[in-house]
Parts: structure tokens; C-alpha cells; sequence
């Protein structure tokens, strides 16, 4: 068998998913860069927010794998600040294991979280289910659901107020994509997790949260993502 030219493998290579993982450990970021090459992603790696921030001047990625604690700059406050210009997902690495550490991370802004220590095939998984989830497109839906001042367009996965577009992470998009495909269905917080590979089902509540601050005008008195009472949420626009 004839070798393959260089350019050829390096074109192969450029296809597949880009991911940036940071982390101030040097053997973990060396761990994860080997494991997740060898399952078919194409890694770079950053020590800090810092140097995080200079790949992402020049440098597009699938996903960022970040870790929370790190110094200078955490990895929520990195979060926080791309979510300002970026959609970009998210995994958060944390050894912080409480329910309020991993929620404090959903609400910076984050896909998904994930305890250390973690199996290397756990990790894989949620890669996987988040690039997924971000990449998909979901089908048969009104073009354009009206919610008071904002409008969501599910073919392209916008929400709009007025003339100014609100950034969505992928899984806010992911999650309004669900609701917007069956207007005034209830969905329990198992189907949700379901439908938008969460492994948590606490991270509905999260990501409900964070739509309602962006669709809702009054988010603890909502008119459009209603709480159905020992059941879920339901979608009711215009």
C-alpha cells in the first residue's frame, strides 16, 4: 500500500472535532490531550486562562474542556466572560463535588460538568454527547416561535429581542430547540435530560433558569417557560 502524503493525513487530521483543554496540571492536561487523541480528537493545550485566551484569538474550537480551579483567572470566571462573546461549549472539570459548586457552574454558563477523579471513558461520553447535541440539527419545527419581546428562530437556533440577538450556549439551544418543537407540551425533567443528553436532570432547573433571565421580562413570574407543578416545564409563547 502506497503511503499517504503528508498533506493528505494533515487535511485528515484537520477534520476532526478541535478541542481546548486547560488545566494547571501538567500530567492531567498530558493524560487528557493522550486519551482524547487516541479517541479520535484533534487536542491543543493551555496551562491557564491566560494562555487559553491567546488560542482562542486565532484558533477555532468544538469544545473547551476547562477546569475550575487554577490560578489567576478561574475557570468559571474564564466561562463567564467567553459566554459574553462565545458560544462555544463548555465542560468544566471540578474536584468541588456539592450540588451549589456544580449548579454555581451550570449558571456561568457552562454545557456540563464532570467530578475529578473521572473514568477517561466518562469523559469521552460526555465529549461526545455535548459536540453532538451542538452539531444536530433538529427538524420539523415552526420556523419562528413569538415570546413577548424575543422570538426564537429553530432553523437557525436564534433568539431575538427586538433587533438585538441574545447569545445562547449550546445547551440552552439545545433545550429551547425541545420546547419549541412541541409548544405547550409539558416535559417532565427526565424526558428533558433525555432529549438533551443531560447527565443530570438538577441541570433542567439550571438551564430553565438561565433561559427564563433571557426570554422571560419578570424570570420569577414567567409568562412563556412555565413550571408545571410536580411534573416539569412547558413552552407557552404567543
Amino acid at each position: 500500500m502506497a503511503e499517504r502524503h503528508p498533506a493528505e493525513q494533515q487535511a485528515d487530521t484537520d477534520q476532526l472535532p478541535h478541542i481546548l483543554v486547560v488545566d494547571d496540571d501538567r500530567r492531567i492536561r498530558s493524560l487528557l490531550k493522550k486519551y482524547l487523541m487516541d479517541n479520535g480528537f484533534r487536542i491543543t493545550v493551555a496551562a491557564d486562562a491566560a494562555e487559553a485566551r491567546a488560542f482562542l484569538e486565532g484558533l477555532t474550537f468544538d469544545l473547551i474542556v476547562l477546569d475550575i480551579m487554577m490560578p489567576g483567572e478561574s475557570g468559571l470566571e474564564l466561562t463567564s466572560s467567553l459566554r459574553e462573546i462565545s458560544e462555544v461549549p463548555i465542560l468544566l472539570l471540578t474536584a468541588r463535588g456539592t450540588t451549589e459548586n456544580r449548579i454555581e457552574g451550570l449558571e456561568s454558563g457552562a454545557d456540563d460538568y464532570l467530578m475529578k477523579p473521572f473514568e477517561p471513558r466518562e469523559l469521552v461520553l460526555r465529549v461526545r454527547s455535548i459536540l453532538r447535541r451542538s452539531q444536530e440539527p433538529i427538524l420539523e419545527q415552526p420556523k419562528d416561535i413569538s415570546l413577548g419581546e424575543c422570538r426564537f428562530n429553530s432553523e437557525r437556533g436564534e433568539l431575538w429581542r427586538g433587533d438585538k440577538q441574545i447569545k445562547l450556549t449550546s445547551a440552552e439551544q439545545t433545550l429551547l430547540h425541545v420546547f419549541a418543537a412541541s409548544p405547550g407540551e409539558t416535559f417532565s425533567r427526565a424526558d428533558l435530560a433525555e432529549k438533551t443528553g443531560v447527565a443530570q436532570e438538577r441541570s433542567i432547573d439550571v438551564q430553565v433558569t438561565r433561559l427564563r433571565r433571557k426570554i422571560e421580562n419578570d424570570p420569577k413570574m414567567p409568562l412563556y417557560l412555565q413550571t408545571v407543578r410536580s411534573v416539569g416545564y412547558v413552552l407557552i409563547p404567543d
